[in-house]
């Protein structure tokens, strides 16, 4: 039962902070596709953890010091929206799956594949 509750509450956070992410003000989080992946929240709702993924690279560094930054607004924001008791403290952390996920494509893409070698099976 707890664990459900919890699994909601980590989506509810999850739509939530998708929303507020584009009403930050920050100049390093502004021109950045951002993309929320996981929120882990802890059961006693004291802090959540929140994975964050990043297009472009290069400015992962920027956006990781503009949303620590935005943490308080963030938390103010999220628990006035949901309505919770407390407020999660909000932990973030860079999720590089998505990175990893098409540099392993573009290794699968860039294979040649040999039709001589390919023996016929019937």
């Amino acid at each position: 039962m707890a664990s459900n509750r919890i699994a909601i509450i980590n989506e509810e956070i999850q739509k939530e902070l998708s929303a507020l992410l584009r009403t930050v003000k920050d100049p390093r989080l502004q021109d950045v596709m951002i993309s929320i992946t996981r929120v882990e929240t802890t059961p006693d709702l004291r802090y959540t953890k929140v994975y964050v993924s990043v297009l472009q690279e290069q400015k992962a560094g920027e956006v990781m010091a503009g949303l620590k930054s935005a943490a308080g607004f963030l938390r103010r924001q999220l628990g006035s929206n949901l309505g919770l008791r407390y407020s999660p403290e909000i932990v973030w952390s860079l999720d590089d799956s998505i990175l990893y996920g098409a540099k392993m494509l573009k290794l699968i893409n860039s294979l040649e594949v040999n039709r001589d070698d390919e023996t016929d099976p019937r």
